[in-house]
């Protein structure tokens, strides 16, 4: 006769048990000693709730044609119309192409500036003179675009501009800076540049603080300038840095401050400064068009989704990816 079989069940050790309220008791007391941390992470969270994910069911609006009387739940479905009246408009199109040229100028010229500047303040070994320089290049950050706007437009004013001083001393006559396209959108680029260069800076000697100083030694000993250091070691050092950020900046390519623009356009330059933002403030909000800009708004929000998917999907080619 055949012997029976015994069927045997999952073993349980004690010692398993242990370990298992070992590791639940370990992490109750970790969670206990984060709580101060994670209470100041409350109103982190409450922000993006309440201001940028619960806006998103707003979108809605551009596939309704909405009004006050029936709501945004009770509005007439239109589908697609508010964007076939979009781009069937000339208009929009220039719209989005001054949006992405001004866009487009402040990451070419703007994105290295705060790069040079952390290099060259990492370099100074005066720790006064340092901070003192930091302090002059952070101040415009923390400054309102309406302070910004009033200091640019009189340092270009026709009448008693410092800079029209002195043009009107070398050639006769003053020039209109703020009323000319191309000295506009210099003017535009350059007083961005000017005031986020130094708040921008700081992420970048952040980064450089994480460089072994053993890689500078030894690039100097052997015979490396500091030009070539900086090149070999410095650049190479913030390298995931600098991608992360321009990918996060080619997410604001169709993304212009409408502070900015609104306080330094005026009538001569609308061709070229009108840009999203202020079609949305004077379409949606004065004209209460408000499917119509939802529906700007969200033909907005997918192009910049491309776009930072884009860039991601270049920068893993060379192991630098975001995700």
């Amino acid at each position: 006769m055949k012997a029976a079989r015994t069927v045997r069940g999952p073993v349980f050790r004690p010692g398993d048990k242990v370990a298992k309220h070992r590791t639940r008791q370990q992490a109750l007391r970790r969670f206990k000693s984060n709580i101060p941390l994670l209470i100041m992470f409350v109103p982190v969270i409450l922000f993006y709730v309440i201001f940028r994910y619960a806006p998103i069911g707003g979108l809605v609006l551009a596939f309704k044609d909405y009004n006050f009387y029936d709501g945004v739940l009770n509005s007439p479905w239109v589908g697609f119309q508010h964007f076939q009246t979009l781009f069937q408009d000339s208009r929009t199109l220039e719209i989005i192409r001054n949006t992405v040229g001004l866009s487009l100028l402040s990451v070419v010229f703007g994105f290295p500036i705060p790069i040079i500047l952390a290099i060259m303040l990492n370099e100074v070994r005066n720790m006064g003179f340092k901070r003192t320089i930091q302090t002059i290049v952070y101040m415009p950050h923390f400054l309102s675009w309406v302070i910004i706007a009033m200091m640019v437009t009189t340092v270009f004013s026709m009448e008693h501009g410092i800079v029209n001083n002195l043009v009107e001393k070398i050639y006769g006559e003053p020039f209109a800076f703020m009323y000319s396209k191309g000295s506009w959108i210099a003017i535009f680029v350059g007083s961005g540049i000017w005031k986020d260069m130094g708040f921008n800076a700081i992420i970048f000697l952040a980064a450089l603080t994480t460089i072994d100083p053993s890689l500078y030694e030894a690039a100097g000993m052997d015979g490396a300038s500091k030009l070539r250091q900086i090149w070999h070691v410095t650049i190479p050092g913030i390298r995931p840095t600098i991608i992360l950020l321009l990918i996060l900046s080619m997410g604001r390519v169709m993304e212009v401050g409408f502070d900015q623009v609104y306080m330094l356009q005026n009538s001569n330059v609308n061709q070229i400064a009108d840009v999203i933002s202020t079609y949305i403030y004077r379409t949606g909000l004065q004209g209460a068009q408000f499917s119509l800009t939802t529906a700007m708004g969200l033909f907005e929000s997918l192009v910049a989704f491309l776009l930072i998917f884009s860039a991601n999907y270049i920068a893993r080619k060379f192991n630098e990816g975001l995700w």
